[in-house]
C-alpha cells in the first residue's frame, strides 16, 4: 500500500502507520509497524534475513512435497477422496505461510515474496465454495460433512489463520484477492454460527482472534461480535467430552470465571489473545481483569524460566501449579508464539511493562531457539534438560515426533516452522509504541524508528546496540522537534544496577520504565547500560523437580550446559589456569560431532553427575558464563535408592581442590547447534550451608 492511503473502516490515518498484526481501536499506547520501525541488524536482523532467504521457501517446498497444497487443487477440480494427505489442520500452515510472506513482502519489498503470495492465493481461492466455505478436509466428495467434528476437525481454526493472513495483507498491500477470499469465509462463519445459527465452537481456538482482528482491520464490527459469541459459548460443555477432558480445549470453565490457563497450551493462549481483543473493543473491564488474573497466576506458577509454557506431553498442555519438570518440559514453540500474542495485547491494553518483560524472555529463549542457523530445521518442543543426545535428523524426512533433541526439517504436525516464520517476519511491529506524548521502546535491536504523534510532533530515533552480547543501548535522536516529547525505555526486571547517560551525565535507573521528557535535537544520544554479568536464579521451592538446583542467566538469555563442553571422564579436571581442564576434543561437522566419543562414550551421563559450587558464583565468559563444578561419585547398583541415614551426597570423584573444574555455559537458544548433545539448564548445587532454596523467576 502506498504511503498516505487509508485502510477501510479507519479513515484519515496513513495506512503505513497500521502495518501491524495487532491494532486495538482503544488503549493507552499505539503499536508502530512497517515502515515506522525497521530492524537493521543484530541477532534479530540475522534471523529475519535467514527467515526470508531460506525458511519461507523451505516451508512452501515441504507443503508442496507432502501434497498439502495439492489438497486445494483437488477441491477445485472435484477430485477429493478419503485419502487426503495431511492432518485436518494442514490448511492452516498454508495460511500462516501466506501471513509470513505478506509481512516479508512489506518489510523488504521482496518480489519473490509478492509472487508467492499471488501464486498461493490463486490455489487457495479456487478451492472456495460459492457460499464462502473453505476447507480441504471436510464437505466435499469422499469427505465428512461440514462441521461434523467440531472437537478435533479444526475447520474454524483453519479459517482463523486465513483471517490473520488477510489482516497482514490488508494492512500492508490493501484489499486484494486474499482479503476477498477471507471476507467471504468470514461471512460464511457469521451466517453459520451467528446468534440464530449453530451454537457450536471450534475445539481449537483461533477463529476468535482471527475474526476480532479482521473486524478491526476492515472496520466490520459484526466480525468482532462473532468472536465475542464464540468466547461466551465456550466453557459450558458445548463440545463433546474426550478422554483428556473438556479442559483440553477450555470448554470446562467460562473464560470469565477461570483463574489460570489449563489444558492444551496453544489452545488456551489463542483463546486468551482473542479475549483481550474482545475486552478492549467492547470496553469489557471484567473480561480484561479475568485475563490479567489468569496471566498472573500462570506466569507465577506454570511458566518455565525460558518463558516456555506447557509441561505435559500427553496433551501438549499446562500442568498443575509448580508442575515444571525440566526434562519433560514440552514448551511447544507455538505456545511461545501464542504467549507473545497474549502479552503484547495485554501491554497495548495496559502499558504495563511486565508483559513486555515476558515477551523478551520468550523471544530469546523460545522463538530464537527453534530455528537452526540456516533456517531449515526447527525445534517443536523445547525441554530444559536433554538426558541423551538426540540422533541427527534426516533433512529429507518428516519427523514423527515433536521432541528428539535435534532440530528437524519438518514434522508430521508441522505448525511450529510457519509460526516462527510469521513471527520473525512481523517482529519489527513488536519493538515500539507511541502515546499522545512520545515514543516507547520495548525490545532492543539495531533499528530505525520514525513516527508522528497525534498532534503532529515527529519522533524519530536510531537504536544502536550489540544486545544481547552487550548491554549498551544507544538511542540516537534522528529528527529535530522543537516541542518537548517523552522518550521511554524499558528497563528489564532483571536489570538491577542499570544506568542511563544523557547530556554527559550518568545516573542509576530502576527496573521498569525510564521516561525522559524534554526537547530533543537530531544527533543527541541517550545511552542505556544494562548489567550483563551472569547471575544465579533460584527456583521457587515448591517446584519439586528442580529443588536443590540453580540456573544461570545473562541479560535476557537463559544459559545451559552441554555435554560437548564437559571435560572427558578420567582426564585432568583441576581447572588449570582457570580454563576448565581438558575439554573434549572434536568439532561439529555436517550436523554431527566427531572426534570425542559423545554418543555412547564417556561424555554421556557426565551431566547427571555434575554439581556446581554456589559460593563461587557464575563468572563472565563472552556471551555466556562459567561455573565451578565437580562430579558426584556414582556407582552402579541393583536399586536406585538407599536406606542409609547419611548417603554422603557430597562425595565427589576426586579429592580436595583438584576435584573442581570450570564448566562453560552457553545461551540456551544455541544448544544442539554444534551437533547432538545432552543438555541441562537447572544445575544441582553441591550441598552445604551455602545452599539457598528460595527465589523467584527473574531474580
Amino acid at each position: 500500500m502506498i504511503e498516505g492511503t487509508t485502510d477501510p473502516g479507519l479513515p484519515g490515518a496513513p495506512a503505513a502507520a497500521r502495518s501491524v498484526p495487532v491494532l486495538p481501536l482503544h488503549g493507552p499506547v499505539r503499536p508502530l509497524g512497517l515502515p515506522q520501525v525497521s530492524i537493521t541488524g543484530g541477532l534479530w536482523g540475522r534471523l529475519q534475513s535467514v527467515n526470508a532467504t531460506a525458511t519461507l521457501a523451505h516451508c512452501e517446498s515441504w507443503m508442496e512435497r507432502l501434497g498439502w497444497l495439492a489438497n486445494f487443487d483437488r477441491v477445485a477440480d472435484g477430485t477429493t477422496s478419503p485419502d487426503r494427505p495431511g492432518w485436518s489442520f494442514s490448511d492452516s500452515e498454508v495460511y500462516k505461510l501466506l501471513e509470513a510472506l505478506s509481512w516479508e513482502a512489506a518489510r523488504t519489498g521482496d518480489p519473490e515474496a509478492e509472487t508467492a503470495i499471488k501464486r498461493l492465493t490463486a490455489r487457495v481461492g479456487r478451492a472456495q465454495d460459492p457460499d464462502g466455505y473453505l476447507n480441504t478436509c471436510f464437505g466435499h466428495g469422499g469427505q465428512q460433512p461440514r462441521y461434523s467434528d467440531l472437537e478435533m476437525g479444526h475447520e474454524l481454526y483453519n479459517t482463523g489463520h486465513l483471517l490473520q493472513a488477510a489482516v497482514a495483507r490488508l494492512r500492508t498491500a490493501g484489499e486484494d484477492d486474499l482479503v476477498r477470499v477471507a471476507r467471504r469465509a468470514a461471512d460464511h462463519v457469521c451466517r453459520t454460527f451467528g446468534e440464530d445459527g449453530l451454537r457450536g465452537i471450534c475445539g481449537h481456538p483461533e477463529i476468535e482472534v482471527g475474526l476480532a482482528e479482521f473486524g478491526r482491520a476492515l472496520g466490520e464490527d459484526r466480525y468482532v461480535e462473532q468472536a465475542r459469541l464464540f468466547l461466551e459459548r465456550r466453557g459450558h460443555g458445548t463440545l463433546r467430552d474426550i478422554p483428556l477432558g473438556r479442559a483440553y480445549f477450555q470448554d470446562d470453565i467460562p473464560i470469565r470465571r477461570a483463574d489460570v490457563w489449563r489444558g492444551h497450551a496453544v489452545r488456551a493462549l489463542y483463546l486468551t489473545a482473542a479475549a483481550v481483543d474482545v475486552a478492549v473493543e467492547r470496553g469489557d473491564d471484567d473480561l480484561l481483569r479475568a485475563v490479567e488474573r489468569q496471566w498472573e497466576r500462570s506466569v507465577a506458577r506454570r511458566t518455565y524460566i525460558t518463558g516456555g509454557m506447557g509441561s505435559r506431553h500427553q496433551d501438549e498442555g499446562f500442568g498443575e501449579d509448580w508442575e515444571l519438570p525440566p526434562d519433560r518440559a514440552y514448551c511447544e514453540t507455538c505456545a511461545g508464539v501464542a504467549s507473545i500474542m497474549v502479552s503484547w495485547r495485554l501491554y497495548l491494553a495496559t502499558a504495563d511493562t511486565r508483559y513486555t518483560d515476558l515477551i523478551e524472555r520468550t523471544l530469546y529463549n523460545v522463538i530464537a531457539t527453534s530455528p537452526s542457523p540456516d533456517g531449515t530445521a526447527f525445534f517443536y518442543a523445547n525441554p530444559l534438560h536433554q538426558r541423551e543426545p538426540g540422533r541427527p535428523a534426516d533433512p529429507d524426512a518428516v519427523s514423527p515426533r515433536a521432541e528428539g533433541g535435534t532440530r528437524a526439517a519438518w514434522f508430521d504436525v508441522s505448525c511450529c516452522p510457519t509460526n516462527v516464520a510469521r513471527t520473525l517476519a512481523s517482529l519489527d511491529a513488536y519493538l515500539a509504541t507511541t502515546d499522545d506524548d512520545g515514543l516507547q521502546i520495548h525490545q532492543y535491536a539495531p533499528c530505525a524508528i520514525s513516527a508522528e504523534l497525534p498532534d503532529g510532533r515527529r519522533v524519530a530515533a536510531d537504536v544502536e546496540t550489540g544486545y544481547p552480547e552487550t548491554g549498551t543501548v544507544r538511542v540516537r535522536i534522528a529528527a529535530d522537534e522543537p516541542s518537548p516529547w517523552t522518550l521511554s525505555l524499558r528497563v528489564p526486571a532483571w536489570a538491577a544496577g542499570a544506568t542511563v547517560t544523557e547530556d554527559g551525565r550518568t545516573r542509576p535507573v530502576e527496573p521498569g520504565t525510564l521516561a525522559i521528557r524534554r526537547t530533543f535535537r537530531a544527533g543527541e544520544v541517550v545511552t542505556l547500560d544494562l548489567p550483563m554479568g551472569p547471575r544465579f536464579t533460584w527456583p521457587d521451592p515448591r517446584i519439586d523437580a528442580v529443588r536443590g538446583c540453580v540456573a544461570v542467566e545473562r541479560g535476557p538469555d537463559v544459559l545451559c550446559v552441554e555435554s560437548l563442553d564437559l571435560p572427558a571422564t578420567g582426564e585432568s579436571q583441576a581447572g588449570e589456569s582457570g580454563a576448565g581442564g581438558s575439554l573434549a576434543e572434536g568439532t561439529a561437522v555436517g550436523g554431527s560431532h566427531t572426534g570425542g566419543s559423545h554418543v555412547g562414550g564417556s561424555h554421556v551421563g557426565g551431566l547427571d553427575a555434575l554439581v556446581i559450587d554456589p559460593l563461587a558464583g557464575p563468572r563472565a565468559d563472552g556471551g555466556g558464563a562459567r561455573v565451578r563444578a565437580r562430579r558426584r561419585a556414582t556407582a552402579a547398583g541393583p536399586w536406585p535408592y538407599t536406606t542409609a541415614a547419611s548417603p554422603q551426597p557430597d562425595a565427589v570423584a576426586g579429592d580436595g581442590d583438584a576435584a573442581w573444574f570450570d564448566v562453560p555455559l552457553r545461551p540456551y537458544r544455541t544448544w544442539a547447534q554444534r551437533g547432538p548433545s545432552s543438555m541441562r539448564v537447572w544445575l544441582p548445587v553441591s550441598p552445604g550451608p551455602c545452599h539457598r532454596s528460595e527465589g523467584v523467576l527473574g531474580t
